[in-house]
């Protein structure tokens, strides 16, 4: 049953158009992150030997400005579609509850999200390579830089699907996303204590190369960090989407 709930999931996101609310996602995000790049000295100047660290920089910028809001397009378009459609009675007759349904479109769209995240890095690491980077390309901060951003998209995806599941006004969630783009763009100057407070300052907590002293260089982040807020994150979400269900009893 969950197999076949998740398919027709899939289904819906034909008529919802969702690809191309991904593809969105894909294209500003490596778009931006690219344009912010070349304009780096590392790639204005044709004499300049290109590195990685200008690209992964612009990532840092380019995901926190585009990602919450389209995520927040994503949940509010997979849910909506139950609010209108009488959706979340038609489930629980075929015994699908409320919160059984919430937790299979995060599955569906997870799945969307993790490879919107995925693809945009890899999209960026071959823009580098056709833009003459010699270098090795750094596989370790390449792979855990996108690991975090997939960690955090993923996280604030189930929020918003939660959100636009308990409020009937879609533009709550969509200001939510919104709001949280103010955040994870301002979280890059913000000390680390207040970016772990909440969850938009984790994109910042997970970059992997940065301006300091005037250069640009490779960091170190603790993806320890992003780590805990994924399990709290599941752990939370499990917990709402069950109480969605004891609600509807």
């Amino acid at each position: 049953m969950i197999g076949r709930a998740v398919a027709n999931e899939f289904a819906k996101m034909r008529g919802l158009r969702v690809a191309a609310v991904a593809g969105t996602l894909i294209a500003c995000t490596a778009g931006l992150s690219l344009l912010t790049a070349v304009t780096a000295p590392a790639f204005a100047d044709p004499a300049g030997e290109r590195s990685w660290e200008p690209l992964l920089a612009s990532m840092a910028l380019a995901v926190p400005l585009a990602s919450p809001v389209l995520l927040a397009v994503l949940a509010s378009r997979q849910v909506d579609i139950e609010h209108r459609g009488g959706g979340w009675l038609l489930s629980q007759t075929s015994g699908i509850t409320p919160g059984r349904l919430c937790r299979i479109k995060f599955a569906a769209l997870g799945c969307v999200v993790s490879a919107a995240t995925a693809l945009q890095s890899l999209l960026l690491i071959g823009a580098g390579v056709l833009l003459g980077v010699a270098a090795p390309v750094p596989v370790g901060a390449w792979a855990g830089y996108t690991a975090s951003v997939a960690v955090v998209n993923l996280v604030l995806l189930a929020l918003h699907v939660l959100v636009s599941a308990r409020v009937d006004n879609q533009l709550v969630g969509l200001g939510l996303g919104v709001l949280g783009s103010v955040l994870a763009a301002t979280a890059t100057g913000l000390p680390p204590w207040l970016a772990h407070t909440f969850p938009w300052g984790y994109y910042a907590l997970a970059t992997a190369a940065d301006y300091r002293d005037g250069a640009l260089v490779m960091l170190a982040p603790d993806h320890s960090a992003v780590a805990a807020l994924g399990a709290a994150g599941a752990a939370l979400f499990l917990l709402a989407t069950a109480l969605f269900d004891r609600r509807e009893d």
